[in-house]
């Protein structure tokens, strides 16, 4: 049983008969289907059923010379609605399933971000007519299992206009430092020093998230699982059609990145308002726009 459903508005689903009713439901009803041939007539497929707008659960599999669909493995999607980034992707295939998995350089995040892809048919149609990927629009979105909802940081415009400077001058030392420039490298060995100590000061007397105000760490042995902590920009409810669970939309503004997260209600601690902050670990999915 995947352990995300419960995020698309799934709680109450607890065996796997249930889930295979599901997963049948979505085969037989698909709001949305894609496929893609291979030169060896093997025809994938992606076989997808939304229980609300941009949310719902897509099936991948195969079908036979009679026209037979096979399932191979299933997710709980939610696909964003703004482009995040604007990256050179890499595709590569997960060992245990047909699924794939994107990679990016963000300077912004200071990190390889890793993600879930979800469009796989549109890659594996274009990967038969180019060797390369190239710059590419990313539209990310996260799954949280789990959550909570912290108050902001109080900060006046000058500080926000420091922050925002210090950001951008900071991503543009990374950007040289990835080419080699060791000015730029010993810049950010500085500049890392220098906030080691200023926090290791001020955590004695404040608590670490009014001095850490949003971040983006991996988390676990999954490399698309990620504990946020992120700022709410937008935020609206929805209800699963099925179920008729509420679940929360938030978009947040996480180090400098934007991106959508969908969480069930019911595994949301606290109320989410904009410029509150939202707390929680995350399955990161994304859409790339191969086009």
């Amino acid at each position: 049983m995947h352990s995300f459903l419960r995020a698309i508005g799934f709680s109450k689903l607890n065996n796997r008969i249930q889930v295979e009713d599901l997963i049948h439901k979505v085969v037989e009803q698909a709001t949305d289907k894609h496929r893609y041939s291979f030169e060896d007539d093997t025809v994938v497929a992606e076989l997808s059923y939304e229980f609300a707008d941009g949310i719902g659960i897509t099936v991948r599999g195969e079908y036979d010379e009679n026209d037979q669909f096979h399932v191979e493995h299933y997710y709980p999607y939610f696909h964003g609605q703004n482009v995040s980034t604007r990256e050179e992707v890499y595709i590569s295939k997960r060992v245990d399933t047909d699924a794939y998995t994107g990679m990016c350089d963000d300077y912004r995040l200071g990190v390889s971000l890793i993600f879930y892809l979800q469009n796989v048919i549109d890659y594996l149609s274009i990967k038969a007519k180019r060797d390369s990927i190239g710059l590419r629009s990313i539209t990310l979105s996260g799954l949280a299992a789990e959550g909570k909802i912290l108050l902001p940081v109080v900060k006046t415009e000058h500080q926000i206009r420091s922050s925002t400077a210090d950001l951008k001058y900071r991503n543009q030392l990374i950007a040289e430092a990835k080419k080699g420039n060791q000015e730029a490298i010993d810049s950010l060995t500085i500049d890392d020093i220098d906030l080691y100590a200023m926090v290791s000061k001020r955590v004695n007397k404040e608590d670490i998230y009014s001095i850490v105000e949003t971040s983006f760490v991996p988390y676990g042995s999954e490399s698309d699982n990620y504990t946020v902590l992120g700022t709410i920009i937008e935020w609206r409810e929805v209800k699963n059609g099925e179920t008729k669970e509420i679940l929360y939309l938030m978009q947040l503004e996480c180090n400098g990145l934007t991106f959508e997260i969908c969480i069930n209600k019911e595994d949301l601690f606290g109320e989410p308002q904009v410029g509150r902050r939202f707390k929680g670990t995350i399955w990161m999915q994304g859409m790339v726009d191969f086009i």
